[in-house]
Protein backbone atom coordinates (compact mmCIF):
# COMPACT_ATOMS: atom_id res chain seq x y z
CA UNK A 1 0.00 0.00 0.00
CA UNK A 2 1.38 3.84 -0.73
CA UNK A 3 0.33 6.15 1.55
CA UNK A 4 0.96 9.92 0.50
CA UNK A 5 1.09 12.39 3.66
CA UNK A 6 0.67 15.83 2.73
CA UNK A 7 2.98 18.28 4.77
CA UNK A 8 0.98 20.01 7.19
CA UNK A 9 0.43 23.37 8.08
CA UNK A 10 3.83 26.05 8.46
CA UNK A 11 4.71 29.28 9.28
CA UNK A 12 5.14 31.69 6.65
CA UNK A 13 8.98 32.79 5.75
CA UNK A 14 11.45 33.80 3.33
CA UNK A 15 13.55 30.98 3.62
CA UNK A 16 11.12 27.84 1.96
CA UNK A 17 13.33 25.00 3.16
CA UNK A 18 13.20 26.09 6.49
CA UNK A 19 9.58 27.13 7.45
CA UNK A 20 8.78 25.03 10.88
CA UNK A 21 5.33 23.33 11.32
CA UNK A 22 2.72 25.88 13.47
CA UNK A 23 1.47 24.55 16.29
CA UNK A 24 -1.78 23.28 14.67
CA UNK A 25 0.55 21.51 11.95
CA UNK A 26 2.25 19.38 14.47
CA UNK A 27 -1.15 18.15 16.24
CA UNK A 28 -2.51 17.47 12.21
CA UNK A 29 1.29 15.61 11.95
CA UNK A 30 0.84 13.82 15.06
CA UNK A 31 -2.66 13.01 14.11
CA UNK A 32 -1.53 11.29 11.21
CA UNK A 33 0.54 9.29 12.82
CA UNK A 34 -2.06 7.62 15.55
CA UNK A 35 -4.82 7.33 12.95
CA UNK A 36 -2.11 5.20 11.40
CA UNK A 37 -1.30 3.24 14.10
CA UNK A 38 -5.41 3.19 15.26
CA UNK A 39 -5.82 1.65 11.77
CA UNK A 40 -2.71 -0.73 12.48
CA UNK A 41 -0.46 0.15 9.49
CA UNK A 42 2.42 -2.05 8.91
CA UNK A 43 4.79 0.42 6.88
CA UNK A 44 8.53 -1.04 5.10
CA UNK A 45 9.87 2.60 5.07
CA UNK A 46 8.91 6.44 5.09
CA UNK A 47 10.42 9.12 2.91
CA UNK A 48 9.83 12.38 3.07
CA UNK A 49 11.25 15.88 1.21
CA UNK A 50 13.97 17.14 2.26
CA UNK A 51 12.49 20.65 3.49
CA UNK A 52 11.79 21.25 7.18
CA UNK A 53 8.05 21.27 7.37
CA UNK A 54 7.99 17.77 5.63
CA UNK A 55 10.54 15.97 7.70
CA UNK A 56 8.94 17.48 10.97
CA UNK A 57 5.32 16.39 9.71
CA UNK A 58 7.05 12.66 8.58
CA UNK A 59 8.79 12.50 12.16
CA UNK A 60 6.03 13.44 13.44
CA UNK A 61 3.76 11.02 11.90
CA UNK A 62 5.95 8.22 12.50
CA UNK A 63 6.85 8.26 15.60
CA UNK A 64 3.77 6.05 16.93
CA UNK A 65 4.89 3.58 14.33
CA UNK A 66 8.72 3.67 14.77
CA UNK A 67 9.57 3.98 11.45
CA UNK A 68 12.44 6.39 10.59
CA UNK A 69 12.33 8.75 7.98
CA UNK A 70 14.55 8.80 5.05
CA UNK A 71 14.74 12.56 3.02
CA UNK A 72 14.47 11.86 -0.33
CA UNK A 73 14.86 14.85 -2.83
CA UNK A 74 12.51 12.97 -5.28
CA UNK A 75 10.03 14.77 -3.12
CA UNK A 76 10.91 18.39 -2.92
CA UNK A 77 8.07 19.34 -4.95
CA UNK A 78 8.74 18.76 -8.37
CA UNK A 79 6.70 15.86 -10.07
CA UNK A 80 8.37 12.48 -9.42
CA UNK A 81 8.35 8.71 -9.99
CA UNK A 82 6.65 6.70 -7.45
CA UNK A 83 8.25 3.49 -8.96
CA UNK A 84 11.60 5.22 -8.36
CA UNK A 85 10.86 6.36 -4.79
CA UNK A 86 9.29 2.87 -3.58
CA UNK A 87 11.60 0.28 -5.50
CA UNK A 88 11.24 -2.71 -4.28
CA UNK A 89 9.15 -1.89 -1.29
CA UNK A 90 5.25 -2.40 -0.48
CA UNK A 91 4.32 -0.43 2.28
CA UNK A 92 5.25 2.81 2.03
CA UNK A 93 4.43 6.57 3.54
CA UNK A 94 5.50 9.49 1.05
CA UNK A 95 5.56 12.69 2.86
CA UNK A 96 5.56 16.28 0.38
CA UNK A 97 4.38 18.80 -1.17
CA UNK A 98 1.74 20.18 -3.59
CA UNK A 99 1.00 20.25 -6.57
CA UNK A 100 3.28 17.35 -7.11
CA UNK A 101 1.10 14.86 -4.40
CA UNK A 102 -2.12 15.72 -6.13
CA UNK A 103 -0.71 15.01 -8.82
CA UNK A 104 0.77 11.58 -8.11
CA UNK A 105 -2.66 10.73 -7.00
CA UNK A 106 -4.08 11.54 -9.88
CA UNK A 107 -1.71 9.70 -11.89
CA UNK A 108 -2.04 7.04 -9.81
CA UNK A 109 -6.00 6.35 -9.47
CA UNK A 110 -7.25 8.61 -12.04
CA UNK A 111 -9.13 10.97 -9.00
CA UNK A 112 -9.38 14.56 -9.23
CA UNK A 113 -8.97 15.23 -5.60
CA UNK A 114 -6.72 17.76 -4.12
CA UNK A 115 -4.72 16.85 -1.00
CA UNK A 116 -5.09 19.17 1.67
CA UNK A 117 -2.12 20.27 4.06
CA UNK A 118 -1.97 17.46 6.44
CA UNK A 119 -4.08 15.23 3.89
CA UNK A 120 -3.63 11.55 3.76
CA UNK A 121 -4.24 9.20 0.70
CA UNK A 122 -3.96 5.71 0.42
CA UNK A 123 -3.24 3.63 -3.04
CA UNK A 124 -3.09 0.22 -3.86
CA UNK A 125 -3.10 -1.18 -7.48
CA UNK A 126 -4.34 1.95 -9.04
CA UNK A 127 -7.64 2.45 -6.57
CA UNK A 128 -7.56 5.21 -3.70
CA UNK A 129 -8.64 3.50 -0.63
CA UNK A 130 -8.77 6.46 1.85
CA UNK A 131 -8.67 10.06 1.70
CA UNK A 132 -9.24 11.99 4.60
CA UNK A 133 -8.42 15.87 6.00
CA UNK A 134 -6.66 16.83 9.20
CA UNK A 135 -9.49 17.28 11.19
CA UNK A 136 -10.67 13.50 10.04
CA UNK A 137 -7.52 11.78 11.05
CA UNK A 138 -7.94 14.21 14.73
CA UNK A 139 -11.15 12.29 14.86
CA UNK A 140 -9.68 8.87 14.08
CA UNK A 141 -6.86 9.29 16.27
CA UNK A 142 -9.00 10.22 19.29
CA UNK A 143 -5.38 11.65 21.26
CA UNK A 144 -7.77 12.84 24.23
CA UNK A 145 -9.61 9.41 24.46
CA UNK A 146 -8.46 6.53 27.12
CA UNK A 147 -5.97 4.08 25.78
CA UNK A 148 -4.02 6.72 23.20
CA UNK A 149 -0.63 5.73 23.53
CA UNK A 150 1.58 9.34 24.65
CA UNK A 151 4.59 9.91 22.70
CA UNK A 152 7.04 11.95 23.54
CA UNK A 153 11.34 12.19 24.29
CA UNK A 154 12.86 8.93 22.12
CA UNK A 155 9.79 6.62 22.71
CA UNK A 156 9.86 4.14 19.96
CA UNK A 157 6.59 2.95 18.72
CA UNK A 158 3.62 1.56 21.36
CA UNK A 159 2.44 -1.98 21.60
CA UNK A 160 0.47 -3.10 18.55
CA UNK A 161 -3.09 -2.17 19.43
CA UNK A 162 -5.79 -4.11 20.76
Amino acid sequence: MLWLLRHAEARDGNRDDERPLTDRGMRHAEAAGLTLWRLSVHLDACFSSPKRRAMQTAELACRPLGVPVTASPALAGEPFDVRDVTAGLDDVLLVGHDPSFSMTLHDLTGAQARMRKGGLAAVQKGELLVLMRPHELEAIAGAEQAGAPAFGGDETAAEEPA
